[in-house]
């Protein structure tokens, strides 16, 4: 009988796998919890189509659906839309640490929930809980688990200003939810954050930004002090494809470092089956960061979207 061996997968491949594991396992639990999307994946076969295609009947009905993909589309771009999505973000990241050889991948898991309070106003929820898996990141050690969650509440008037400007602002909390000492800062932080950004035509262009300070936690580590400052602009085509350009930039008051990613991406609204997604693709090159910080990455991104 012919030997067969069994070769173990390498760290890196078991670690994404697992975080793909727990996308599915997420995007199950959000769409049980979405009544209206309930028998849209298990009873129709999945097909993947541009997000205006499936529309039939007359002119206007198909004006109406392009109409309502066209504002999805844009509702993608605007961290403050009042729209529930569930975003999975894989960001992969290269030339890190001492020896400019590490890697790390981060799964973020967003869920944006948008809650009105009355006819003028809305708070939108946004959390964001990393997976990450790191190798030669910090020395030649390896580490996966989750890392520091973060949680921002906008409070938002319902409606632009006249000017157009859509803005948003409220409290941000960092909660020490890493699993390994090494994936977090184990402090509390707090701190404000705000958003403004105008649609324009084909244009959103805005800037996101908010403050951390730390005020409890394990007193042997460093104090957080760190604003982060998001400007974006992107350009929608009428086929629902955007393109986009961001940096989320990094301030350590505590070092006196930035750290400056600069983001390139493509972004396409579509349908599978009946479930609006969009999927976004981009490169980063890191302009700015501290020693061992990354040199480049790359993110994908898949947006589940459930509108009203």
């Amino acid at each position: 009988m012919a030997h067969i061996e069994v070769v173990s997968l390498p760290n890196r491949v078991s670690a994404i796998a697992t975080a793909c594991s727990l996308v599915l396992t997420t995007f199950n639990a959000a769409q049980a919890q979405a009544g209206e999307f309930a028998d849209a994946g298990l009873s129709h076969p999945l097909t993947l189509a541009p997000a205006d295609a499936t529309s039939s009947g007359g002119g206007a009905e198909v004006d109406d659906e392009k109409a309502k993909a066209a504002a999805l589309a844009k509702a993608t771009l605007n961290p403050i839309a009042s729209l529930i999505s569930l975003p999975l973000q894989n960001n992969f990241d290269w030339g890190a640490g001492p020896s400019d050889d590490g890697f790390q991948y981060k799964l973020n898991v967003q869920p944006v929930i948008p809650i009105s309070l009355n006819e003028n106003w809305n708070v939108i929820s946004r959390t964001i809980v990393p997976y990450v898996y790191q190798e030669n990141y910090i020395g030649t050690s390896s580490q996966s688990g989750l890392a520091d969650a973060v949680q921002s509440l906008f409070f938002s008037p319902v409606k632009p200003t006249k000017n157009g400007w859509i803005w948003g602002a409220g409290p941000v909390l960092q909660l020490p939810a890493a699993t390994d000492d090494l994936l977090g800062e184990e402090k509390w932080g707090a701190g404000p954050t705000a958003v403004i950004l105008k649609q324009q035509g084909h244009w959103t262009y805005g800037a996101l930004v908010n403050h951390v300070w730390s005020f409890a936690g394990e007193s042997d580590r460093a104090d957080v002090n760190r604003t982060f400052l998001q400007p974006f602009v992107s350009y929608t085509t009428k086929t629902f494809t955007s393109l986009g350009l961001n940096a989320e930039s990094t301030y350590d008051w505590e070092r006196e470092q930035w750290t400056v990613p600069v983001n390139a991406f493509v972004q396409q609204l579509l349908k599978l089956g009946k479930q609006p997604i969009s999927l976004q693709l981009g490169g980063r090159y890191y302009a700015e960061g501290p020693s061992g910080a990354p040199e480049w990455g790359l993110r994908f991104q898949v947006s589940f979207l459930f509108p009203k």
